[in-house]
């Protein structure tokens, strides 16, 4: 059974929270995975790469603002996904769902469909938030995911992701009224 928790200050991130946050997202990106940190090199990724990344997120943690929605399995890190309210005032009633991904050791279980739920509610709920968006990369089925859990394409950038010289990929834009 998948379980559901969030973080919302960053004291609540501790050590080994950030440890597991980091294995997952070093094997998803090295799976594959779309959730390449703009300061981090193309894959394969290191822990090392991938922890800066980690340390600002949680470091920004707070309850009004970005919050991690953690899924564990028999007490084992799942998955995981940011939610951050839009700083700028004419858009704070909008919130952004970044770094979905769910550990390659589970997945085709639920966990991210449990995560995309919890956090609507959450956005809603506990946020006051009134849409969400999100950006995914073409090519992996993506879109699909997020369209069963109620998203809609809203916009594409063509070509805007370069995986490789000759791999370019569009980028998908999404959102979900709550």
């Amino acid at each position: 059974m998948t379980v559901i928790s969030q973080l919302s200050q960053p004291q609540d991130a501790a050590e080994a929270i950030r440890h597991d946050l980091t294995a997952c997202w070093t094997a998803v990106v090295n799976a594959g995975g779309a959730v390449v940190p703009m300061d981090c090199p193309l894959p394969p990724v290191t822990e090392a790469a991938l922890r800066p990344a980690v340390e600002r997120i949680t470091r920004g943690l707070s309850p009004d603002h970005s919050r991690l929605l953690l899924a564990t399995v028999n007490g084992a890190l799942a998955g995981w996904l940011l939610l951050r309210r839009e700083s700028h005032p004419l858009a704070t009633h909008c919130g952004v769902v970044n770094h979905v991904q769910t550990h390659v050791n589970f997945r085709g279980r639920g966990v991210g469909a449990a995560m995309m739920q919890h956090a609507r509610g959450v956005a809603r709920d506990e946020m006051g938030l009134e849409r969400l968006q999100l950006a995914v990369r073409s090519g992996l089925g993506l879109e699909e995911f997020y369209s069963k859990a109620g998203w809609t394409e809203v916009g594409r950038w063509p070509g805007a992701l370069r995986l490789a010289p000759g791999d370019d990929r569009d980028e998908i834009l999404m959102g979900l009224t709550l």
